[in-house]
């Protein structure tokens, strides 16, 4: 199915707004639902959480923040230990390896400290503009869209992109949306994509969005 820009860009970002002041009525205090308490346990944690749950993430990295307290922890690691520790994530070879690259890359390259840079962060192993996006906009302050399958389905059916490459519909957030309210916009839009836009059925007659909803060639899915 070819998707369509159901307006241009000015009747987006009119939409958009409307679509702000809903959602911060909703989920005022949309936060990211990984827990962390510094960046490099955030960019671990935005790592473990690929095809897995934010729920299981937090529930492994309990003890795993525990053991291991620093970049040097970490690429220090034993990979099969680090793999035995974060096998309940799934994916936990490619995981753990990742982790351990990427903190050596943290040390070697950056001091022990997590840049706070997408363009440093796109070098380190493992890490994506998702992932990026997220430590700059809730470790650093810095705004960030961060578009995992939640906010690109919404993002689509509230016709705010024509796009189901996660990139392209970052760009198209970032054309249409106030630069302020990108790191919680996207916190925003997960957390209703999980009560009331679900991919497999979106419940309208209850949404609070639905009057800034076209619904128009857009992809349900």
């Amino acid at each position: 199915m070819k998707i369509k820009y159901p307006e241009g860009i000015v009747k987006r970002r009119v939409r958009a707004g409307f679509l702000i002041e809903a959602l911060d009525g909703l989920y005022s205090e949309a936060d990211c639902t990984l827990d962390f308490v510094d960046p490099l346990q955030l960019l671990i944690s935005t790592q473990l959480a690929a095809q897995c749950t934010d729920e299981r993430v937090n529930q492994v990295t309990q003890k795993l923040y525990k053991k291991y307290r620093s970049a040097s922890d970490f690429a220090g690691a034993d990979i099969e230990e680090l793999e035995n520790d974060i096998r309940p994530t799934g994916f936990f070879r490619n995981k753990a390896r990742n982790i351990i690259g990427c903190c050596a890359m943290i040390i070697t390259e950056y001091g022990g400290e997590v840049p706070d840079t997408m363009e440093a962060l796109l070098k380190l192993p493992g890490v994506g503009r998702k992932t990026a996006n997220l430590v700059l906009g809730d470790a650093f302050g810095v705004p960030g869209i961060v578009v995992d399958t939640h906010a690109g389905r919404l993002a689509r059916r509230m016709g705010l992109s024509a796009h189901t490459d996660p990139e392209k519909v970052e760009y198209d957030l970032m054309k249409t949306l106030p630069r302020e309210s990108w790191t919680r916009f996207c916190h925003q839009l997960v957390l209703h994509g999980r009560a009331v836009c679900s991919a497999r059925k979106a419940m309208c007659s209850l949404c609070a969005l639905s009057p800034h909803c076209p619904k128009i060639n857009v992809d349900p899915k």
